[in-house]
């Protein structure tokens, strides 16, 4: 199934839901190379109201999992659907402020926007440059473009506890090389924003197949990467760097692998426990048979990999 084979069926469903402000497509739909259409699509809706879209299971997902509840098994048509529902104010706090890093990590690798009344594909800039900067204050001094893909998709899957056991162990590679070309407009722009800032030089490979990327890997460049990461990441990171406040943040930065480290370890830990909660949620709210049934598909799924 193709991924407008996959935007239509949506489509179709979004005309018999209530009215949303916010949708996009994502998951293995949108992999060229996917013609298994006994696959789920996936999507995630944002409502301004969700307590009358979802009256009965909002507080579920609100109050114990990351903000979004989850419906894995919608039968339209002769397709399978898992979508998503988040409060619009939730899903803007996690894309400007990384606050559960569970929508925003979605975000930072390509989907299929459908609905968008509020602009928020712009928004979510911000959240795409911040993604560039985390990834590169993780990467060597040199490293291919396939190498910071790589990096950027697997932030929001660090500490997710899905991966030790319920989650292909090649997720990130297949993500990265089935939608190398979407990733490359993605983050064409922020790439091209630090080559001019003088923190990234690009070269050809030997066989001139592979672009290889150069990073200043100066205190200086890292304390400028990090200066680009959410207020509320600088905020943890100057406390747990013994800084005074965030604004200085980056000053309380002695090395860069010392800032790296730190960052690192923020966003594990947001990432445990966003996935963790969710786990919770998605059970509390779908049911022990269907929760059982969509866990058992994800374990299938990890063994075969």
């Amino acid at each position: 199934m193709g991924s407008n084979d996959s935007k239509a069926e949506v489509e179709s469903l979004l005309r018999v839901l209530p009215p949303v402000d916010f949708c996009f497509l994502y998951g293995s739909a949108l992999h060229p190379n996917n013609h298994d259409r006994s696959k789920s699509i996936d999507f995630i809706l944002g409502v301004s109201k969700p307590l009358e879209w979802h009256a009965q299971i909002t507080g579920v997902a609100n109050g114990i999992g990351a903000g979004v509840h989850f419906n894995p098994y919608v039968n339209w048509g002769d397709k399978m659907f898992k979508y998503g529902v988040v409060r619009l104010h939730d899903l803007i706090k996690d894309i400007l402020h990384w606050e559960r890093f569970y929508l925003s990590g979605r975000l930072q690798k390509p989907v299929h926007i459908l609905v968008d009344t509020l602009d928020l594909e712009d928004v979510n800039s911000v959240n795409l440059r911040a993604a560039v900067s985390a990834a590169l204050l993780l990467l060597p001094t040199k490293f291919s473009e396939e190498d910071l893909y790589a990096k950027i998709c697997s932030l929001s899957y660090t500490g997710d506890l899905r991966m030790l056991f319920a989650e292909d162990k090649y997720k990130v590679k297949k993500i990265v090389r089935g939608q190398f070309d979407s990733f490359q407009s993605m983050y064409k722009p922020f790439l091209e924003e630090y080559e001019g800032k003088e923190l990234l030089r690009f070269s050809s490979s030997s066989n001139h197949e592979e672009k290889i990327i150069s990073q200043d890997s100066s205190l200086s460049a890292a304390r400028a990467l990090v200066s680009s990461l959410p207020q509320t990441i600088r905020s943890q990171m100057a406390t747990k760097l013994g800084a005074i406040g965030g604004d200085v943040c980056e000053l309380a930065i002695r090395s860069r692998e010392e800032g790296a480290k730190c960052m690192q370890n923020i966003l594990r830990r947001k990432v445990m426990v966003s996935s963790a909660r969710q786990a919770v949620s998605g059970l509390l709210a779908v049911g022990a048979v269907n929760g059982m049934r969509y866990v058992g598909r994800k374990i299938r799924k990890a063994w075969e990999s």
